[in-house]
């Protein structure tokens, strides 16, 4: 089966193109880091229009690279949500329509469904069950995850999740967008330990997990070393250490809160998405811990832990194989469609 996938909830526009028997076959992906560095964020109106522009030009890329054309696609997913509204809606139409065009099945995609199952790109892939960590701009999340679409939520932020706490920090210290990785570079040229800053909920004996404190933590201390002023005015290796000292919290009770959801679960294998995903100190640290007990840690390629094609392509692939095997195929008949802002998952 072949399913071609788009991805379209925020500011990547993401094409590819899965066949369940021969793996990803193309993808493709226009950042608009470009569009939205100027104003240090996101502007949704913004991204709506660049998705106009390039969703098109990447589906016609993608196919071309594949060396098929859109008859040879059995069906086309889109991330239903969630997302900005006006960017999904986007993907929505454009799926739709190209599902009208050919008469193909359409299929809405959970976008954090997407990063939970990205790791199964890689090989090799983990083997189900696992606990997942979801840890994207918007969502901390720990899953218990046994197949494809049975998922149980273990722990979920309180507030700010790890990424926002990423990008606040970073526009606190005046580093330019997109901020979570530019923190983290900042990072690596700091002094460990030359701040103090606190674990929220590190001994809470739960999977929930709280950033608000630490943000606010790092901010009083940074306003301190610039004797009240502007942070962003401290000299490079003064931001640095802050930095290094934020980044090392943020790793210390995602490692812990990582070994006490396999403890919870009895499961030997983590896997770990979504755009922190690709933080090198979380790498190693999850790498370390989770081999000194005998367990196994898993992660995209870092280019699938950013929003991408390939995982929502995926994903519905994975679902319609599942419903293929249990229920009759899906019905096409119909191709109106909605979007999902906001969406829970499960």
């Amino acid at each position: 089966m072949r399913v071609l996938g788009i991805e379209t909830s925020c500011d990547e526009t993401g094409v590819a193109l899965y066949d369940t028997e021969r793996g990803l076959l193309a993808d493709a992906l226009h950042s608009q880091v470009a569009v939205h560095g100027a104003f240090g964020g996101v502007v949704p109106e913004l991204a709506s229009r660049d998705h106009i522009q390039r969703v098109l030009p990447l589906v016609e890329r993608v196919l071309a690279d594949a060396g098929l054309s859109i008859d040879a696609v059995d069906a086309i997913a889109f991330t239903q949500g969630p997302g900005l509204a006006g960017a999904l809606l986007v993907g929505a139409s454009v799926a739709s329509a190209l599902g009208f065009a050919t008469g193909k099945p359409v299929i809405g995609v959970h976008h954090m469904e997407g990063h939970l199952l990205s790791p199964l790109l890689a090989t090799p892939a983990p083997q189900f069950p696992f606990v997942a960590l979801l840890v994207s701009g918007g969502h901390t999340q720990f899953f218990d995850v046994r197949a494809v679409g049975r998922y149980r939520l273990l722990g979920d932020t309180q507030d700010d999740a790890a990424g926002e706490a990423f990008d606040k920090t970073a526009q606190l210290l005046g580093l330019p967008y997109p901020g979570g990785p530019a923190l983290a570079e900042l990072a690596e040229a700091g002094t460990p330990g030359a701040v103090s800053l606190p674990r929220p909920m590190l001994d809470s004996g739960t999977l929930d997990l709280s950033f608000s404190g630490l943000k606010t933590a790092v901010a009083l201390r940074a306003r301190d070393a610039a004797n009240g002023g502007d942070p962003a005015s401290l000299p490079a290796d003064r931001k640095a250490d802050i930095a290094c000292a934020f980044q090392a919290a943020v790793v210390d009770v995602l490692v812990a809160k990582s070994l006490l959801a396999l403890d919870v679960t009895g499961f030997a294998t983590l896997v770990v998405a979504g755009g922190v995903g690709a933080n090198r100190a979380l790498r190693s640290r999850l790498h370390g811990a989770l081999s000194a007990r005998g367990a196994a840690v898993f992660f995209p390629e870092p280019r699938y832990c950013t929003d991408n094609g390939a995982m929502i392509a995926m994903a519905a692939a994975l679902r319609l194989m599942e419903e293929a095997r249990v229920s009759a195929p899906p019905n096409s008949a119909s191709y109106s469609f909605s979007v999902r802002p906001r969406w829970a998952l499960p």
